[in-house]
């Protein structure tokens, strides 16, 4: 048996004379949960149905457990896909719902009814098997949706934003569920979102995807803390990372506005007066209204949330800056603050977004 779980080699995606996907190449550990992450339209849906066979490779090849799996029917592969959208059989109830797919490929009914009451166990949908999806909430439903994933006992599972129809709060509980769910089977899971905080707290592995491409691939501790360039940088964390305008002095200074700042990069391939970006993320900001030195903000708009206050500021040049403050010290709307940081995490980024340091 191979520890890996699935390949893609040079994939690609064409609608027409238009390519979509372009050449991805992407090895999945076996038992992994791998989260597609990105923006709307940068394939990652389109990338998925690939992998199920529910659209066609235009060129590459897709193995799934060392099985060339390419050109084989969706049944064949060893996958079982949740959608966004449930498709439950509206007629049928929550057992014969879960039942129907192992019916259709002639399951034995002993092996079936064994299925069911696992899956049902696993998801704590015992009370639920003789109601009919209209007589079920909607994180009910996605229950059920993802118990008919577990029955057919697939080599993978194939999440397509299958939280997205949920209000806010069952979301959470739902994420806490499908990584409880991923412990105790121990399948491979891919998974699509555009949510970064949904990737970020259910992946071992997240693909950062724009524009039909892979910019990053890596832990989630790995990503948040060193993104591979400014698009990461901005896509990952809530509040997003600040990225300001700045430019490059020489001998490892940046000047942001009239402040000057020290960064930890030789800046090599730069010359006095470069335009870079300048990065940091908001928990990283020291908030001040008596510090000597930093760059100088004034608070726009501020967030109370119990221990932490989101403080949505304006630098001395106009740009907008976002702090994290935990300070015992509140501060409002209109206050004059010095924002300052580690330098060890100051981040830098040259004009075509690539990382610096």
């Amino acid at each position: 048996m191979t520890d890996t779980g699935v390949v893609l080699t040079d994939i690609r995606k064409s609608f027409g004379s238009l390519e979509v996907i372009h050449g991805i190449d992407l090895t999945i550990a076996e038992g992994s949960f791998v989260v597609f992450v990105g923006p709307s339209g940068c394939g990652k849906s389109t990338l998925l149905r690939m992998i199920a066979g529910l659209e066609e490779v235009s060129d590459g090849e897709i193995e799934i457990k060392g099985r060339n799996v390419t050109d084989l029917d969706p049944s064949d592969r060893g996958i079982a896909m949740v959608f966004q959208s449930y498709a439950l059989y509206p007629h049928m109830s929550v057992r014969d719902n879960l039942a129907f797919g192992l019916k259709m490929a002639h399951t034995q009914p002993a092996e079936i009814e064994a299925r069911v009451k696992a899956a049902s166990a696993i998801l704590k949908i015992d009370p639920l098997l003789e109601r009919r999806p209209g007589q079920l909430s909607g994180g009910q439903r996605q229950r059920v949706a993802i118990g008919r994933a577990i029955v057919r006992k697939p080599d993978v599972f194939l999440f397509d934003e299958p939280l997205s129809n949920l209000d806010a709060e069952l979301r959470v509980s739902m994420r806490i569920e499908i990584a409880r769910l991923h412990r105790e089977l121990g399948n491979t899971m891919i998974y699509v979102t555009h949510d970064q905080t949904e990737a970020m707290t259910l992946a071992d592995v997240i693909v950062v995807l724009r524009d039909g491409r892979i910019e990053q691939t890596g832990s989630p501790r790995e990503i948040y803390e060193n993104p591979a360039n400014m698009f990461v940088a901005g896509f990952i964390g809530s509040p997003r990372m600040n990225l300001l305008n700045a430019r490059w002095l020489g001998s490892g200074k940046v000047a942001i506005g009239q402040t000057e700042m020290a960064i930890p990069v030789a800046g090599d391939g730069l010359k006095p007066g470069d335009t870079v970006s300048f990065g940091i993320r908001p928990e990283h900001l020291i908030v001040s209204t008596d510090a000597p030195d930093g760059l100088e903000a004034r608070v726009d708009f501020f967030e109370y949330l119990g221990g932490t206050q989101y403080l949505y500021c304006q630098l001395a040049d106009g740009q907008p800056v976002t702090a994290e403050h935990r300070g015992a010290e509140p501060i409002g709307a209109g206050s004059a603050v010095r924002l300052s940081c580690d330098i060890d995490k100051r981040r830098l980024f040259d004009s075509e977004g690539r990382r610096l340091s």
